[in-house]
């Protein structure tokens, strides 16, 4: 690898370190997550100063020293200025990132989840969707680009397929974190605990999944459904996610 390369990518967090540097957590399409230090980037004079806050996505050039990154400039082409000035669009983009620098490894391809950050971001600044809609889409569709996702689309037990046209298209399905997807009326015994699903919310579910990522923030749904997905979510990255994001105790405070 050369001493000097240029990266695209979205700062993911940034830490003080020493009296003027940071440490910043940089999801990037060609290396995945990186840790790079942005040297004298909290005086108020630093070329660094703008580049180095959370949000940021552009093209950051490194210098490749022999165990850490260093930035040493930067062209950014968003900030997300805006989400700076809403604070529940902030406590929301805060932890879009953390889960993302959660889930996210260094070497690793991880060009779709920094697409779907990008585009998240885009859907919290626009506004034609409600935040907590963007929050489970963003859940569900990061968990199955990591290849977490539950099964949506037939009974985890019999396989039974909920699809139009077939026989059990007007079936009611649960959905079962512990079983890692959802059961018909046939199977719902194997857990109790399951939560009964509105078709809506299950094609909603569906097509998450499905959709390139482009397309993801272009509908809306009913509160019931809303609340369906949310409660869904819930239990299922606490089934699956062994860890606890400081940025939720934020959104926690706002709801």
């Amino acid at each position: 690898m050369p001493a000097s390369t240029t990266v695209t990518g979205m700062v993911l967090s940034a830490k003080p370190v020493g009296d003027y540097d940071k440490r910043l957590v940089i999801l990037t399409r060609e290396f995945g997550k990186i840790s790079a230090f942005a040297k004298g980037a909290r005086k108020p004079t630093s070329a660094l100063l703008a580049c180095s806050e959370p949000f940021s996505f552009g093209e950051f050039t490194l210098y490749v020293g022999r165990t850490s990154y260093s930035v040493t400039a930067a062209e950014i082409s968003n900030y997300f200025a805006e989400l700076r000035n809403d604070f529940e669009g902030l406590c929301h983009g805060l932890y879009f990132c953390e889960f993302a620098d959660y889930i996210t490894k260094e070497n690793n391809d991880e060009t779709n989840i920094l697409k779907l950050l990008y585009q998240t971001l885009r859907a919290l600044v626009k506004k034609v969707v409600e935040p907590s809609l963007i929050r489970v889409i963003y859940e569900l569709k990061i968990m199955a680009l990591n290849g977490e996702a539950p099964q949506v689309f037939h009974c985890v037990k019999c396989e039974g397929k909920s699809q139009k046209g077939t026989e059990q298209e007007n079936s009611r399905y649960r959905f079962s974190p512990e079983n890692g997807g959802i059961l018909c009326e046939s199977c719902r015994n194997y857990d109790h605990h399951s939560i009964l699903l509105d078709t809506s919310t299950l094609y909603a579910m569906q097509y998450i999944i499905s959709k390139e990522i482009e397309k993801l923030y272009t509908f809306r749904v009913s509160n019931k459904v809303l609340n369906e997905l949310i409660r869904c979510m819930k239990y299922y990255l606490d089934c699956y996610v062994d860890y606890e994001f400081k940025s939720l105790e934020m959104l926690s405070s706002l709801q």
